[in-house]
């Protein structure tokens, strides 16, 4: 496989990187809204910080995509097929920004400030708003279960591609 069949370095990193965070963000937002553990106020302050973290991470992923043109799909693609391909993609770029950015704001309108590991912390509204809290809070998990299903389609499609079709788009990410 030449590199020109192959996602740049950054490129790979940048995905594997973020799919380890992501995964990890669901894992952790799935547990914390199904107990009521000690160590949940712990899990949700890491979650917080974490969510702040991806932000930027998926703010350099997009710079870093921008810069580098990724592989050809497969010549013997449908054209509908790579349309949802590109669609797919474009979509889990807009989830990645939204998850985080209706995490804030959720914890923004409780009035809840959100400290990032003790480096710095994002500031809470002066006064709750219950309303937009809960539409936030709302929104949030809607883009949740959303995205779940964008990776999972992900995922599949990937394994589709290495074990159905045998072609290089899976080991281009490799």
């Amino acid at each position: 496989m030449s590199n020109s069949d192959r996602f740049s370095l950054s490129m790979r990193l940048f995905h594997w990187g973020m799919a380890a965070l992501v995964l990890s963000m669901v894992a952790a937002g799935l547990l914390m809204v199904t107990s009521l553990q000690p160590w949940q106020l712990t899990l949700l302050n890491i979650h917080k910080a974490f969510g702040v973290m991806a932000i930027l991470l998926v703010t350099a992923r997009l710079i870093n995509r921008l810069r580098h043109e990724p592989p050809a799909l497969p010549h013997e693609l449908a054209d509908w097929q790579k349309t949802v391909a590109k669609a797919s993609h474009w979509l889990l770029y807009i989830l990645l920004f939204a998850m985080p950015v209706s995490g804030y704001l959720m914890q923004y309108f409780a009035g809840r400030p959100v400290d990032v590991f003790g480096w710095f912390r994002l500031p809470a509204a002066l006064q709750v708003d219950i309303h937009y809290y809960a539409l936030f809070r709302e929104l949030h998990g809607w883009l949740a279960v959303v995205l779940i299903g964008l990776i999972a389609l992900h995922i599949g499609a990937a394994l589709h591609h290495h074990f159905i079709r045998k072609d290089d788009v899976l080991k281009s990410m490799l």
